[in-house]
C-alpha cells in the first residue's frame, strides 16, 4: 500500500469511527455479554443492525444467515462466535458495488458529462468541488457548469470551490436559464476537448414539481449537443438523514428516469454508516463516492474492501 493510500485509509477509519462503535463495538459487547445465540441474542442483534441504518430487509437476511452458520459451523467460545458474526457482516459490505475504482477512470467518451442533483444542505456544492479537484489531480481536464440559478449564493460558492480545485467554471447570472448554462458548458467542453464536465443543478425541495421539470429540461438540452449525455447522474445524499435520503433518491430517480450513483456525504458525522448497505440493497443503486471530512481531498471513491478494512480492522 502506497503512502497516499495509507493516508486515505486513515481518513476513512477516522470518518467511520462513530459507525464502527455503533455497529462493530456493540456487536462485540453483545457477544461478550451473552456468549450464546438464542432468541434474546438475535432480537438484540437485530436492534443493533437497525440502529446502524442497515435496513430491515438486509438485517433479516443477516439474522437468517447467522442462524444457518451456527447450525453448520459449531463455535466453541466467544471468540469464534464473534468471528462468525463479523464474517457475515463483512460479507454483506463486500457485496456493495461501484464501477468507479479510481478518479483516473478510463473512458472512450470525451467529454464525459456528469450531472449532479440533490436538495439544498446535503453538501452538493462542496462535493462538486471535491470531485473536480480529484479528477484534476488524476490528470483530467475539468469544466464545471453552474446551472443552479435559483439560489443566489450558489454561483459564488461554486466559484470558490472551482478556484480551490484549479478548474474552469461557466457561471450564470441571475437572469440565466439553467438549461442554457448547461448547454453552453457542454458546447465549451466539446470545443476544448475537455475530459470531464460536471453540471451543478438547483437543490430546492425534491417534491417541488417545477424543479423536477427544470431538471428534465436540463437533461434534454444537454442531449442536443451530446445525444447520450449525461453519462452519469449522481445524487448527493447526507448520510445523517437516513430514510429521508432514500426518499429523495427515489423522487429524483423518477424525475430523471434513473440515477447512476450516489455521493454519500458527512459519514464522519453519523453513527449510521450502514446506510451504504441500505441504499445498495434497497435501491440497487451503487454508492460511488463517500465524504469523510471537510477538506477538499476528503471525498473518496467508495471501495467495499477498504470500507470493510476501516470498519472491522484493528
Amino acid at each position: 500500500m502506497s503512502f497516499l493510500d495509507k493516508i486515505g485509509l486513515k481518513k476513512l477509519k477516522d470518518g467511520l469511527n462513530k459507525t464502527k462503535e455503533n455497529l462493530v463495538g456493540k456487536v462485540n459487547r453483545l457477544v461478550n455479554a451473552r456468549g450464546v445465540i438464542d432468541d434474546d441474542f438475535l432480537v438484540e442483534l437485530e436492534e443493533i443492525l437497525l440502529a446502524s441504518d442497515i435496513g430491515f430487509e438486509t438485517s433479516e437476511k443477516l439474522i437468517e444467515k447467522i442462524k444457518e452458520r451456527t447450525l453448520t459451523d459449531k463455535y466453541v467460545d466467544q471468540d469464534e462466535l464473534n468471528k462468525l458474526i463479523n464474517d457475515e457482516l463483512k460479507r454483506v459490505f463486500y457485496d456493495t458495488t461501484s464501477e468507479f475504482k479510481t478518479f483516473d477512470f478510463k473512458s472512450e467518451i470525451k467529454p464525459f458529462v456528469i450531472m449532479v442533483v440533490g436538495v439544498n444542505g446535503v453538501g452538493k456544492t462542496t462535493s462538486i468541488g471535491k470531485l473536480a479537484y480529484n479528477f484534476k489531480n488524476a490528470g483530467k481536464s475539468v469544466l464545471i457548469g453552474s446551472a443552479d440559478t435559483f439560489r443566489a449564493a450558489a454561483n459564488d460558492q461554486l466559484d470558490i470551490w472551482a478556484k480551490r480545485a484549479g478548474v474552469e467554471i461557466i457561471q450564470s447570472n441571475s437572469s440565466s436559464d439553467p438549461a442554457s448554462i448547461a448547454f453552453d458548458t457542454i458546447k465549451s467542453g466539446l470545443s476544448k476537448n475537455t475530459d470531464v464536465i460536471i453540471i451543478d443543478t438547483a437543490g430546492r425541495l425534491h417534491n417541488k414539481t417545477h424543479l423536477m421539470e427544470e431538471l428534465k429540461k436540463i437533461k434534454r438540452v444537454m442531449q442536443k449537443v451530446i445525444p447520450d449525455a449525461p453519462h452519469e447522474i449522481f445524487i448527493v445524499i447526507d448520510s445523517t438523514t437516513g430514510q429521508n435520503g432514500l426518499n429523495q433518491a427515489k423522487e429524483f430517480s423518477n424525475a430523471l428516469n434513473g440515477l447512476t450513483g450516489i455521493i454519500l456525504t458527512k459519514l464522519d458525522g453519523t453513527a449510521k454508516g450502514g446506510i451504504v448497505l441500505k441504499i445498495n440493497k434497497e435501491m440497487k443503486l451503487p454508492v460511488r463516492f463517500i465524504g469523510v471530512g471537510e477538506q477538499i481531498d476528503d471525498l473518496q471513491v467508495f471501495e467495499s474492501e477498504k470500507f470493510v478494512e476501516a470498519m472491522f480492522g484493528k
